[in-house]
């Protein structure tokens, strides 16, 4: 079974409030939190559903945003970078 880890989630303008999180859930917040103000994609942090967990995060009111970069070479394209934009601390365990 998974446990759950707390997380402290300060919005700007607003009153800091707990999340708990388990599984990719947990793992695509420390990503972002890891990240800071560059960001993660999934061309940098290669998960299968990056963007289903960033959902998740959003569903659960934390504020990421995302950036649309291109890409070049043999499978050209355009790939989104989440960055978190509410501060954001783990709790210890």
């Amino acid at each position: 079974m998974l446990t759950t880890t707390k997380f402290i989630i300060n919005p700007t303008g607003d009153a800091p409030r707990t999340i708990h999180l388990k599984g990719r859930e947990r793992w695509a917040m420390r990503r972002l939190i890891e990240a800071g103000a560059t960001g993660c994609s999934t061309h940098n942090s290669p998960a299968p559903r990056l963007s289903a967990y960033i959902h998740r995060l959003r569903k659960s009111g934390v504020e990421i945003a995302t950036v649309h970069e291109r890409h070049t070479g043999a499978f050209p394209g355009c790939y989104g970078r989440y960055i978190l934009r509410d501060d954001v601390q783990e709790l210890a365990q």
